[in-house]
């Protein structure tokens, strides 16, 4: 019986070790975790300056509306102002075209690390589904041939979304609905690195 009652405690406590060993696991893989997430967009301006603000915007079109005008001109899209509202001023709009898109020249190449969009809020947020947002030095194909950093699967209308970009260099950053006939309208690209 005392064999018994010894082995039955050796066995409890062996899995109460196992249980403890991985609970320690789980703690050590969620802060890693939690060191390797991405930062919010406020620590990412306290570490990097958006360098779009500074840059020259262009694009495919420019979209004429006949109530409003020329209100979607690219430089809105690094005007500073993240307003969603397109009819208040501050977002770029092209026509509806084969794979339009819109660049911003950083002037000089840098090493960007992350790429913030502030989609349109006030209509169509799904327009930016199936973007490229691609960073490189060249202009060739309008910079529409430079490496990809990400493809934006879908954004909600009015929502800001950030992509790591793992430091690619380059100059130009463009965004491009490739081989699709849409129009292409954000309000606002922020481009952080150094």
């Amino acid at each position: 019986m005392k064999l018994l009652l010894l082995v039955v405690l050796v066995w409890t406590a062996s899995d109460e070790a196992s249980a403890d060993a991985e609970n320690v696991r789980d703690f050590e893989k969620c802060h890693h975790d939690m060191k390797n997430a991405e930062p919010d967009l406020k620590s990412i301006e306290h570490k990097y300056k958006n360098l779009a603000l500074h840059g020259k915007a262009t694009m495919s079109s420019i979209y004429q509306d006949s109530n409003w005008g020329y209100l979607g001109m690219a430089i809105n899209g690094i005007d500073g102002n993240p307003d969603t509202d397109y009819y208040h001023g501050s977002c770029f709009h092209t026509n509806t075209e084969m794979s339009p898109w819109w660049r911003v020249d950083l002037l000089e190449s840098y090493r960007i690390s992350y790429i913030t969009i502030t989609n349109r809020g006030d209509c169509c947020g799904d327009r930016i589904s199936g973007a490229e947002i691609l960073v490189g030095d060249s202009l060739t194909n309008n910079g529409n041939s430079n490496p990809s950093c990400v493809r934006v699967s879908s954004i909600s209308a009015g929502v800001t979304q950030t992509y790591y970009c793992g430091k690619m260099v380059g100059r130009y950053v463009n965004i491009v609905l490739k081989g699709k006939q849409q129009c292409l309208h954000l309000c606002e690209v922020q481009v952080y690195g150094d």
